[in-house]
């Protein structure tokens, strides 16, 4: 029997629409003998959409006209199932689109991949791939992220964390980033991907229009050194905490000083050599064009293998298994370092758990087609289900039922909490 899986993407989220080609580019390359696909697109607004237009990538570039094609809905948890259902209802006849099985969120940036869109996914009971909860925040939060990592050896970058409402002194930020860290610096907000709101200063003046823009994105930033001869290098690690390995590494190449939204998501030799973007799913999720499977991140000009020794890359790719575990990941995920051509060192810069087009293109320099990606990622779901099914989350107690003041005023019976008996 298939696996009916939803895949969902989109959302209230600066990378939206990258989300949208990572989405398409998976829902393309999933076998469709296995799982009958659904594909569910958030809108900014956080609605939910489904029908077959949904799997078609034509279909985005006028999103109220998909929209009027599409059928909204939303989950409900039903026992031990959880089913779609159309929304609003319809007065007669059937309104349960389908059950699900699994749900495959594709989803980049905060509000989607920081950990609130995999709460509600749990809350549900739905198995879901990719991080948990924990791991999703921890590893959209790059400061926190910093400090998890530093307790377990991994190397990162010292750093000060501002919030906007220090921004209302900015000469106190200031002050404080040239006496710790100096120029040039990054600054960065704490929880965005796709180098939203990253930019380099050399100088007061720069730094001061540096936070200035990030502030419009996040109300927390990094300032971090800036390392000026810098390698960046991306690995790929698929797995969770029992068992996890690396894929090749990868040397982007920017047009500018810094990797910016453009280098990665507008640039590079994207083209049209692609295969669908959809897949012949269930009822549902029958997609009917083609387009780029390059696009997203994986049109970005990049070196693979990346230009560096074979010491280095195992040191590398060991260091992103060490760092995905410590951090509770699941499935696939992209972890960037930076490495320092002044001392050599190599430092850790930031995970991506749910990485741009799902870091496909790193894996087939070693063998794992995307198709066989994509079922490992899912089987590690439904182990995770496995898992905390053998758990117990209850008791066969029910403290309610006995004779006893459990109210907020102290005791009494009969209070605003308490029941008249």
């Amino acid at each position: 029997m298939k696996i009916k899986l939803a895949v969902l993407f989109g959302g209230m989220s600066v990378e939206h629409e990258v989300s949208v080609i990572s989405a398409l580019q998976a829902v393309a390359s999933l076998d469709t003998s296995k799982y009958d696909i659904y594909p569910i697109y958030m809108t900014k607004n956080n609605e939910f959409y489904t029908g077959p237009d949904a799997g078609f990538i034509e279909s985005y570039r006028d999103i109220p006209a998909l929209l009027k094609k599409c059928t909204r809905c939303f989950f409900i948890k039903d026992g031990n199932k959880v089913k779609l259902m159309r929304y609003p209802f319809k007065r007669f006849g059937n309104n349960v689109l389908t059950e699900v099985d699994v749900a495959f969120p594709i989803v980049h940036g905060t509000n989607v991949e920081d950990g609130v869109l995999q709460g509600y996914l749990k809350t549900l009971g739905l198995p879901f791939v990719g991080c948990d909860v924990l791991s999703s925040a921890v590893g959209m939060d790059k400061y926190v992220m910093k400090t998890v990592l530093m307790q377990c050896g991994v190397p990162v970058l010292d750093c000060i964390r501002v919030n906007v409402r220090e921004f209302a002194d900015p000469d106190k930020i200031l002050d404080e980033c040239e006496a710790k860290i100096g120029y040039p610096v990054i600054v960065k907000p704490v929880n965005l991907g796709s180098s939203v709101g990253i930019s380099l200063a050399k100088d007061r003046r720069a730094l001061l229009h540096s936070l200035d823009d990030a502030f419009r994105y996040a109300p927390q930033l990094l300032i971090e050194r800036a390392v000026t001869d810098l390698t960046e290098i991306n690995c790929s690690v698929c797995g969770d905490v029992d068992y996890a390995e690396a894929s090749e590494c990868e040397q982007p190449l920017k047009t500018d000083e810094i990797l910016s939204y453009a280098d990665k998501y507008t640039s590079g030799g994207g083209g049209s050599k692609g295969g669908k973007m959809g897949a012949k799913g269930g009822k549902l999720g029958g997609a009917k064009g083609s387009g780029s499977k390059g696009a997203g991140m994986a049109s970005l000009s990049r070196k693979i293998p990346a230009d560096i020794s074979p010491e280095r890359r195992e040191e590398i790719r060991t260091m992103a298994v060490k760092a995905f575990q410590a951090l509770g990941c699941n499935g696939v995920s992209r972890i960037d370092f930076m490495i320092d051509g002044e001392t050599d060192k190599v430092y850790l810069n930031e995970i991506n758990t749910i990485p741009g087009s799902l870091s496909f293109y790193l894996w087939k320099p070693v063998g794992v087609e995307y198709n066989v990606l994509l079922d490992r990622m899912i089987e590690l779901a439904l182990k995770r289900r496995r898992q905390e099914d053998s758990f117990t989350y209850s008791f066969d107690t029910n403290i309610l039922a006995v004779d006893r003041s459990f109210t907020s005023t102290g005791g009494s019976k009969g209070g605003k909490l308490g029941t008249k008996g």
